[in-house]
């Protein structure tokens, strides 16, 4: 059987420890420490099928480093719906766009967990995290799950965010969530470090909350995109559509740019701009009177409906591009004393699951953002390149290679790191000649191939990962 793009949507059911992968090249002795990552594997159980990319199982992905090795293991993480899903053979309960379950926002939602998206600390556990607000704790050594995390406060909500910040300097995550009522509440708030009580930094009502995956966080301030893709609460609960589905897209209504203090919760002001959707911010920072806003943007959300699986097994994402347009890099001006945000492109090649030097430069001045590209002349395929952006001379470096379909950059700095690019690159790569996934490393600066480490099998294309030096 030929292998193309299409194996990264089969599932990857057998869970693998490795001592060591073979590498081509050598890779760095500097490099030290451990890359997670997280992504759906399995998208069928028994009969059931999931309808989309974002709903498969989760799986959690480690990769070792240390004196110039590499080790690997993968495990699914042993979430409530995973395990209720195998005992009984079907899909138990409804996902982003799969069954409906009327009963989502009642009780804890704990058997609705299905964190997929992303890593992070959180209470100073290692976490799997969805758009759900109850993280899933596991340990980073061994990928077992140890179970939800709980808070220790009264605030509530039943749509967060997938993508929460970190600010070092009142080491604090900083995140949101969505309280789905009559009104609805809008809710910001932050988690100290190595604490289980959040505490809220500001909330404002809303009748019909939109559809938010990441937000904007600069030194002063918290930068909300809303979009007019919205959601009548009453009708999640009573339409028998899946979650995503009761959305609706008005596009008259435009988007609006919602910045918070985060000193007191206050609203400063909101912006308004034409419509457009994002998944992913790439960074936000002050710049005189102005809050600048880079991000990933869509004319509509029309994406999400290009990644169900049965379009993305048949025409791949690339058959989508034109229609709904790639992720454009843009950067919105947002005047604190306006009342209307402009925005310019920054490259003219497409740009997603956007990374930068995060330790160093969020909520900063920045030079260089990486992410995944595609190739327009092959509108038949996933994301088959990689960027890295020089912001300043609005340049591109593109990693490529024939067949090869890359996942997001990680970028993990040298040591005694003094430029914002010294470091590597990590992607997790699918081969579809091979039939295998491998993880390269690229020079962060020049974008040169320095070393790959094969897998023994495919990967299914993941969403996002962190790279920590110590795990503990």
């Amino acid at each position: 059987m030929e292998h193309t793009f299409r194996l990264g949507y089969q599932s990857l059911n057998e869970e693998t420890v490795l001592d060591q992968l073979p590498v081509r090249g050598h890779l760095p002795s500097w490099l030290r420490g451990t890359l997670l990552r997280n992504g759906p594997a399995k998208f069928e159980v028994g009969k059931d099928q999931f309808r989309h990319w974002f709903d498969g199982f989760a799986m959690l992905h480690r990769f070792s480093f240390q004196d110039g090795k590499v080790s690997y293991a993968n495990k699914f993480l042993q979430s409530d719906v995973y395990k209720t899903s195998i005992e009984e053979g079907r899909i138990t309960f409804s996902m982003f766009a799969t069954d409906p379950c009327k009963a989502i926002f009642k009780g804890s939602m704990t058997a609705s967990v299905n964190a997929n998206v992303s890593i992070n600390k959180i209470a100073d556990e290692f976490a799997a995290l969805t758009e759900t607000p109850l993280p899933i704790a596991f340990n980073p050594e061994t990928l077992d799950t140890l179970g939800v995390i709980y808070f220790e406060d009264d605030l509530k909500g039943h749509h967060g965010c997938a993508h929460p910040h970190y600010d070092f300097a009142q080491q604090a995550t900083i995140s949101y969530m969505t309280e789905f009522f009559m009104p609805s509440q809008f809710r910001v708030f932050g988690l100290p470090r190595g604490s289980k009580r959040r505490y809220e930094i500001g909330s404002y009502p809303v009748m019909e909350p939109a559809y938010i995956h990441s937000f904007g966080m600069t030194e002063n301030y918290v930068v909300i995109a809303e979009f007019p893709y919205r959601v009548n609460p009453l009708e999640v609960l009573s339409s028998g559509k899946p979650f995503i589905e009761n959305y609706k897209w008005r596009p008259e209504e435009g988007t609006q740019f919602i910045v918070m203090s985060k000193r007191d919760g206050s609203i400063v002001g909101r912006y308004h701009t034409e419509a457009f959707f994002t998944f992913h911010h790439v960074n936000a920072f002050e710049q005189g009177n102005e809050v600048l806003v880079d991000l990933s943007a869509y004319p509509d959300p029309g994406n999400i409906n290009a990644l169900y699986l049965d379009h993305l097994r048949s025409f791949g994402l690339g058959s989508e591009v034109d229609k709904n347009g790639s992720g454009e890099l843009r950067r919105y001006h947002i005047p604190l004393r306006g009342e209307s945000a402009s925005y310019e492109v920054l490259t003219p090649h497409p740009l997603e699951l956007p990374t930068i030097n995060y330790h160093q430069y969020n909520t900063h001045d920045y030079d260089v953002a990486y992410g995944v590209s595609i190739n327009k002349e092959q509108p038949d395929v996933f994301t088959n390149r990689l960027l890295r952006v020089d912001l300043k001379e609005r340049t591109a470096h593109i990693w490529e290679e024939s067949g090869c379909y890359p996942g997001e950059p990680v970028f993990t700095p040298t040591p005694d790191a003094r430029a914002e690019d010294d470091g590597v690159i990590l992607s997790v790569v699918l081969n579809a000649h091979k039939g295998n996934s491998f993880l390269l490393v690229l020079d962060a600066h020049t974008f040169e191939e320095i070393a790959r480490a094969e897998v023994p099998h495919h990967i299914p294309y993941g969403f996002h990962g962190q790279f920590y030096t110590h795990l503990a």
